[in-house]
């Protein structure tokens, strides 16, 4: 061999490098990728430590989801709520029940008063004096009154004496009567004279026309005591005509102060002093202290709910109060068919829809510190399981 040859042979008989495999852990390789090799995919942990604002808010959300599906079925499904509520009250027009002047309107807007305080004064002259008069007028009735019941004492009197006119008549009469006979009687035994009996015959008949004079003048006694007492009866009667229309004047005199029947707050006051107002003109609109709420629940809302069920309360107006009341009674039907114009289903062209069904709900106790009127929002929560 020669020198050559000599001196390339160790370099071919050298083995050749073999490249490991992909798999196989090369250090060089590894600190090649870390380095940034876009070829290879990052694991699980370094996505979590290149995102791990987005992995907090996804286990947030996770967690919060599971302890609200816990409290949904613990505590929320035993509830039924609705938006559709709002507090409701029987307001009503205050009206004045006559007429006049306004003189005095001693409240305002949205002030608060009790049971039989004064709210209008209505110029009280006029009906004073219709007072007055009827008052006169009933001692006019009473004045006739005791005048047909002295007459019927007179009448009665005069009955008494035609009575005794008549008891004497009637004696007279008889004694006319035996005169006559014996006179008769004389004649037929011839020891009387003709002319005796022709006198007692006539002094009988005077006697007679006079016992019956007597007898008429004590029916026309008792007769007139009959008209005069329907003329007592009549009297009456105006006395009480008279005393119905003093007692009238009397209260339309008491209409003339306007007080509240109940306690409440005053809205929308229209009346004024020295306006004139006519009977049943609306001076102000009241609103009564018991107020309530009606809740328009869904009918399929309603298969456990029972009157006297706990509610708890939130007032749209005042988001941090609950307020606690019970369920006082459901309605039986729907709200639209208690409408002014309900809804027919008979058309043909019938659509079903869920139903509102109201609800009134009672508070225990209204909070004085919280201003609450009708309309105002509310969200009930009645536990019905």
């Amino acid at each position: 061999m020669d020198a050559q040859t000599r001196e390339r042979g160790p370099s071919a008989e050298q083995p050749q490098k073999v490249e490991p495999p992909n798999n196989s852990p090369d250090p060089e390789r590894e600190t090649k990728d870390q380095s940034g090799n876009p070829d290879r995919a990052p694991s699980l942990r370094e996505r979590i430590a290149e995102h791990w604002l987005l992995a907090l808010v996804g286990a947030a959300v996770l967690i919060a989801a599971l302890v609200g599906g816990l409290l949904y079925w613990l505590e929320v499904r035993h509830y039924e709520s609705t938006d559709d509520a709002f507090v409701a009250a029987r307001s009503f027009s205050v009206a004045s029940k006559v007429g006049g002047y306004v003189t005095d309107v001693p409240v305002t807007d949205n002030q608060h008063v009790n049971a039989g305080d004064l709210i209008a004064k209505i110029d009280e002259r006029d009906y004073r004096i219709a007072v007055d008069q009827a008052a006169a007028q009933v001692e006019v009735s009473k004045a006739n009154i005791a005048n047909v019941a002295a007459q019927i004492v007179s009448q009665q009197e005069q009955i008494k004496q035609a009575q005794a006119q008549l008891e004497q008549a009637q004696a007279q009469l008889q004694f006319s009567q035996e005169e006559s006979a014996r006179a008769q009687d004389l004649v037929e035994k011839g020891a009387g004279t003709v002319q005796r009996q022709q006198q007692t015959r006539s002094d009988l008949q005077a006697q007679q026309a006079n016992t019956e004079r007597a007898r008429t003048a004590v029916i026309a006694a008792q007769v007139g005591i009959k008209t005069l007492q329907a003329q007592l009866d009549g009297a009456k009667a105006q006395l009480q005509q008279s005393q119905a229309q003093l007692d009238q004047a009397k209260l339309n005199l008491q209409y003339t102060n306007v007080v509240a029947v109940q306690s409440g707050r005053v809205v929308k006051l229209s009346g004024a002093k020295g306006t004139f107002v006519t009977a049943g003109q609306s001076l102000m609109m009241f609103v009564p202290d018991e107020i309530w709420i009606v809740a328009n629940y869904k009918e399929t809302q309603l298969a456990d709910m029972r009157p006297g069920q706990p509610v708890e309360i939130r007032i749209d107006a005042y988001p941090g109060r609950m307020l606690t009341g019970h369920v006082d009674s459901v309605q039986p039907g729907s709200g639209t068919a208690f409408s002014l114009l309900p809804a027919e289903n008979a058309t043909g062209n019938y659509v079903k829809v869920v139903q509102r069904v109201p609800v009134k709900i009672v508070l225990d106790n209204w909070p004085a510190d919280l201003p609450v009127g009708p309309g105002m929002s509310v969200v009930p929560w009645t536990r019905v399981r």
